[in-house]
């Protein structure tokens, strides 16, 4: 945990020589949900490769840049860009930049990603608010981590993982711009590949409503470090086992792209008014 200290202290600081400011929220922007970042004011813009400590994404659409600013007049900390499981690293380092951005002061974290959506009710385009996950990555980012010397608890409770004011703040700001938006479960899976027919009807039987790679490791160490969590997953594909045809990842991208101005608008209503 000592080395983690040093990394999370050191990268904050190569932040605050940029921009040293208290964000209220950090930001995490998933797959093809990039162009977020077009409604903050930049006051400062960080390549991953200038922060130690920080990987490089390699994901499609993921540009891999720090983004510090105000998002609907509130200091914000936004990742243009996430890592995952898939991509080789470990999920100390998918997880070093919520640890980063309580370090500089955030109070609260919203993530966004791309998911496939089980749930029959739902469509390409709709909106979900996580209001609980199922980790079926198999592992924790906690493991081995002591509380020693750190805020940090080392059982952390994940009773209720997102904030239930902040899952309202969410559902009333959708209703009040006419954005469709379902409240649901969402399962973390490692990938990169997508799931099987069999898969995907096991994973409904269980409680998903979506599936994707990513979030789950972020929320989880969110929660650890005291920070109030939004999720919010875009539906890019849809997969009934009984009606599945492939997907692209471009198809995904695309879909994200088409749904960020309803997310966008969310969002930034919800940092704003928090």
């Amino acid at each position: 945990m000592f080395r983690l200290s040093v990394e999370v202290e050191e990268t904050a600081a190569a932040v605050r020589r940029r921009w040293n400011r208290r964000p209220k929220a950090g930001v995490i922007l998933g797959t093809g949900l990039g162009s977020l970042t077009e409604g903050i004011d930049v006051e400062a813009s960080i390549n991953y490769d200038d922060l130690p400590y920080f990987p490089q994404t390699t994901a499609l659409s993921h540009a891999g840049r720090l983004i510090c600013g105000k998002l609907g007049g509130v200091d914000v900390v936004v990742m243009e860009g996430r890592f995952h499981l898939y991509e080789g690293y470990s999920l100390d380092q998918i997880t070093l930049p919520v640890r980063v951005m309580r370090e500089l002061g955030a109070e609260m974290l919203v993530v966004s990603n791309a998911s496939g959506g089980m749930n029959p009710y739902y469509h390409s385009g709709d909106i979900m608010l996580m209001e609980d996950h199922i980790n079926m990555m198999w592992e924790s980012p906690l493991l081995g981590h002591t509380d020693e010397g750190t805020p940090a608890e080392r059982f952390p409770d994940m009773s209720s993982p997102y904030d239930r004011r902040l899952l309202q703040l969410a559902a009333d700001v959708a209703r009040r711009e006419a954005i469709r938006v379902h409240q649901g479960v969402y399962v973390a899976m490692s990938g990169p590949n997508y799931e099987t027919r069999a898969e995907y009807r096991f994973l409904r039987k269980i409680g998903g409503d979506v599936v994707g790679m990513s979030t789950v490791p972020e929320v989880i160490v969110a929660r650890q470090c005291g920070l109030k969590v939004l999720a919010l997953s875009t539906v890019t594909n849809i997969c009934l086992p009984d009606d599945l045809g492939r997907v692209g990842k471009y198809d995904v991208v695309n879909a994200a792209k088409a749904a960020e101005p309803k997310l966008r608008r969310i969002v930034r209503e919800v940092i704003r008014e928090a």
